[in-house]
This record gives C-alpha cells, sequence and structure tokens, in this order.
C-alpha cells in the first residue's frame, strides 16, 4: 500500500482499519468526516462508515485537508512510514526530502528551510516543491508544520515540559507562533491539551509505535552480547542506558529506559530529567536504535524467499553514531567478547561518571573531545593496537572538530567516503557503520567474514566479490539481508573482516 494519496487503495484501507491491522500503522490515516477527526489503522474507536472516510498517506495530508489529530489514538505515536525506490528518482527525492525534516539532526541548529533542504539535495527549491507536492500532496513546510505539531502535541499530553520549552524543542521560532499554529490546526491552545494528558515528575514517559512482527527477543540479545557494563543494561524487555547529547554548545546528559510492550505494538521510553530538554532528539534516536519504523512487509516482500522466517528481525543501531563507530573499529578482525573486552577497558579509563538509580548504569561513554586528546601510549595499555589507536583518534577528532556527522540525517555517500579517508576505515567497518548509525537500508559489509560463511561463499579466492554478486536481488535491503544471514548461522559469531 503506496503512502501517496493518489495511489491508496481506499477499499483496502477500510478492510485495514476495520481489522485494527498494526502492520498498517503509520501506513495511512483515517479522516472521518463526520467528525473532523484523523486516526491511525489501529484506533479502539468505533469504526466509521465507509462513506464517511477519507484516506491520507500521511499526517499532514490529512491535516491540510482540514481534520484533527484524534486524541485517543494519537496519530504522532505512529512508526514512520519510509518508502524505498531504485526506479522512480521523483519519488526518491521527495522521500529524500521528507526523510530530512523528519531527522532533527540532519540541521546541525540551523531551522529547517525549503532552501536549506533543496541545496542539501542538489536541486533548486522550485524543483523540490513541484516534486515534493506531486509525490506527497502538501508542500514541505506544510509537512514539516505537522511534523512539529504531532511532536508537540505528544510533548504535552505525556511529559510536564513548560509549553515555552516543549515549543522551543519542537522546532517553533517561538511561543506566539507555537500557539497561533497550535490553534489554527487543532482547535484548542496548548494548556487545553495538557489539562486533559500530561504528566507531573521528574522523568519524561513517552511511548513509540511500530508495526508487527518485531522479533524482540532477537534484538535485545544482540545488545546484550555487545553491551559495555556501566553504559548498557538488557533485561527480557527493556533497554537502558546513558546518553549525553550536546546541541547548540549545552551537553544534555541522563539515561533512558526502553521497554517493549508488544502485545499493544509499542515502546515506552522513560527519560530522565537531565534529557529532557532534547526530547524530540532522543526519541529519534530511539526509533533508530531499535529500528521502529521499518516496514516488516516492504523488507519481507524481497527477503521472505531467500530468508523464510525471519520477518521479525530488524537491524539494530545506535543511540549514538560515534560510540558506534569507535566500537566498530574495535571490533576489527577479533569476537564480539574481544571487542567487549576492549570496550570495556576504554570506558573505565576515559569514561566520564555519572549518577543515575539505575546502580548498573554507572558512566557515559567517552566524550570525542576525550578520545581526540589521548595519547598512543594511553589507548596501547588497554591492548588496542596501534592501527585501531589511529582510527579511533582520527574518529573522535572528526566529530569533535564537526566534519564527520554520523546519524540517519547524514549524507550517506559523502560520510562513507569519508570515513574510507580516515587511517585504518576500509570499507567493511564503513559499510558497518552506515548500516547501524546512518540507518542505510541498504548498507552490505561485502567483506565480512560471518557473511560469507552464512552465504556459502567463505572458501572462494574472491569471497567478497562473490557476497556481493549474491547481494544484487536483495536491494534495496541488503542491510536486512545482512541481519538475516548472520541469523543463519548455528553460533552467530562477531562479523571480522580486514578493513
Amino acid at each position: 500500500m503506496s503512502p501517496d494519496a493518489d495511489t491508496l487503495q481506499p477499499d483496502a484501507c477500510y478492510l485495514a482499519l476495520k481489522a485494527r491491522d498494526a502492520r498498517f500503522d503509520g501506513c495511512f490515516f483515517t479522516g472521518v468526516t463526520s467528525t473532523g477527526i484523523y486516526c491511525r489503522p489501529v484506533c479502539r474507536v468505533r469504526t466509521p462508515k465507509r462513506e464517511n472516510c477519507r484516506f491520507f498517506g500521511h499526517a499532514a495530508q490529512a491535516e491540510s485537508a482540514g481534520f484533527r489529530p484524534c486524541l485517543r489514538c494519537r496519530p504522532e505515536l505512529a512508526p514512520h512510514a519510509p518508502r524505498w525506490s531504485i526506479q522512480d528518482a521523483s519519488d526518491m527525492l521527495a522521500q529524500q526530502a521528507a526523510a530530512l525534516l523528519d531527522e532533527p539532526e540532519a540541521w546541525n541548529g540551523d531551522p529547517p528551510s525549503v532552501e536549506l533542504l533543496a541545496r542539501r539535495l542538489g536541486v533548486s527549491d522550485r524543483h523540490l516543491r513541484r516534486i515534493f507536492e506531486a509525490r506527497l500532496g502538501v508542500s514541505p513546510l506544510q509537512y514539516l508544520q505537522t511534523r512539529r505539531l504531532l511532536t508537540a502535541k505528544q510533548l504535552l499530553a505525556d511529559t510536564d515540559l513548560p509549553i515555552t520549552q516543549v515549543a522551543l524543542v519542537s522546532g517553533f521560532a517561538s511561543v506566539r507562533r507555537f500557539n497561533a499554529a497550535f490553534l489554527q490546526h487543532y482547535g484548542l491552545n496548548p494548556s487545553q491539551l495538557r489539562r486533559e494528558g500530561g504528566r507531573a515528575g521528574g522523568d519524561a514517559v513517552v511511548r513509540l509505535g511500530y508495526r508487527p512482527p518485531y522479533d524482540i527477543a532477537a534484538m535485545l540479545a544482540f545488545f546484550r552480547k555487545r553491551l559495555i557494563a556501566g553504559v548498557e543494561a538488557v533485561g527480557e524487555r527493556e533497554l537502558a542506558r546513558t546518553l549525553a547529547l550536546e546541541v547548540g554548545g549545552q551537553v544534555h546528559a541522563g539515561w533512558l529506559v526502553a521497554s517493549f510492550d508488544p502485545e499493544r505494538h509499542q515502546v515506552e521510553l522513560r527519560v530522565s530529567e537531565g534529557l529532557r530538554g532534547v526530547l524530540p532528539r532522543v526519541i529519534r534516536r530511539v526509533r533508530a536504535a531499535l529500528d521502529l519504523d521499518a516496514d516488516p512487509a516492504a523488507i519481507a516482500g524481497v527477503l521472505h524467499d531467500s530468508f523464510p522466517g525471519t520477518d521479525g528481525l530488524r537491524v539494530p543501531g545506535t543511540l549514538s553514531g560515534y560510540e558506534l563507530a569507535v566500537r566498530a573499529v574495535l571490533g576489527q578482525q577479533i569476537t564480539v567478547a574481544a571487542a567487549r573486552t576492549l570496550a570495556q577497558r576504554l570506558l573505565d579509563r576515559f569514561g566520564t561518571p555519572i549518577d543515575t538509580p539505575w546502580p548498573t548504569l554507572t558512566h557515559l561513554f567517552p566524550a570525542p573531545a576525550v578520545l581526540a586528546a589521548a595519547e598512543g601510549d594511553a589507548l596501547g595499555q588497554l591492548g588496542i593496537v596501534r592501527q585501531r589507536q589511529a582510527a579511533i583518534v582520527a574518529i573522535a577528532r572528526a566529530v569533535a572538530d564537526g566534519l564527520l556527522h554520523l546519524h540517519p540525517g547524514a549524507d550517506v555517500a559523502a560520510t562513507v567516503a569519508l570515513l574510507r579517508t580516515l587511517p585504518g576505515i576500509g570499507d567493511w567497518t564503513a559499510q558497518y557503520i552506515a548500516m547501524r548509525a546512518l540507518r542505510w537500508p541498504d548498507a552490505f559489509p561485502a567483506g565480512d567474514v560471518a557473511l560469507h560463511k552464512a552465504l556459502g561463499v567463505q572458501g572462494s579466492r574472491q569471497a567478497a566479490r562473490d557476497a556481493e554478486a549474491a547481494s544484487q536481488p536483495w536491494k534495496p535491503w541488503r542491510s536486512y539481508a545482512v541481519i538475516r544471514a548472520w541469523a543463519r548461522l548455528a553460533e552467530p559469531t562477531q562479523p571480522v573482516a580486514t578493513p
């Protein structure tokens, strides 16, 4: 089911709505003409009559048509609906533009604008507006306005952040503009919504939706096998860790706990007071780390025949692309256990202590500036070989100097090319970082030894080339194919390769 308004199949949408099918959550929204409200397909209210339903591919389309978001199913909780194409250049441009508008870290603190967006994509702003409106049914600014309003709506309903702070962290330039936009679109002012919901207390608790199937056990097992004591803790259904984010020159540090609720197809995210000021960024990072916006149906359509029984697997991401890059370097050519030992030593030597209510969460991962200034001997004493010392310091310096950005909003091709210029970083490491930190769905570390074993090409003299050739039918979802291939191994091992 395409998210474009002109290609949605209304009868199919209505069947999904009647079944409250969570697989289509976020793929479309239903505007009910008798109430003026738009809902997710999983909404538990009484199913409206077919003649009263209009279907939209994006929340922005529904709001542009004059519908207000449902206060019960809360459209802001729906997973995003990414679509990838290897043929339609216009669709790719529109979807990439929408993805950049969704990603607050793509703008380095600057407010997004159509001019900046067009420059990032290498097209004129007129062409971008035309393609965006033709493909998504709304202008880029209307799309961005809806995203900001839904973010603010979630913060108002689930937290006790001051309304002024909600307006600013949601992307509004002033409280006056925020109040005016909220009243215009939703017919009530922010304080009215807060009286109906809102949560008092130091921590913030929000809910994040995802589409089933989701193999929760596999995702948490992946993180559990690689966790660093003091930074991370993994339970049966939850992941907890410390985190520091620098925004506008200010460091926000604290902890978070993400708990899966499989019955409701949601993740409950609890964030400490120290991170509440950057809550929208934390939410985006958690969504990326747990791959909550994946579309299992689209991915299975390409991969199911090659990897049956693995439709619930997701690509594990990261809450810190910089941290993931450092740990990827530590894991070159060694086992998971050995890489974990080196990462633990690095934390114990260079990590920053932090107070949390969790006895297992005691430190923040070493900041880029700290590792950028690390002497070779200090890293060598931890058992890190010289080549990887140089790679770690180079990554830390590039991140600290603002030259390297490792988040889903970064330019994939440019970032991978920059990574390869750093000492000790080869194609395997760059592709691994692209897969997990940049959230590129078509990353493929062709030199991975475990991947060769899973694909049955480990004895070939040109194993990387054979693996690359075997991967062609899996485009544009090769990152997911890699995770499925690793899952084939009876005893999964650390992916290793020569950088």
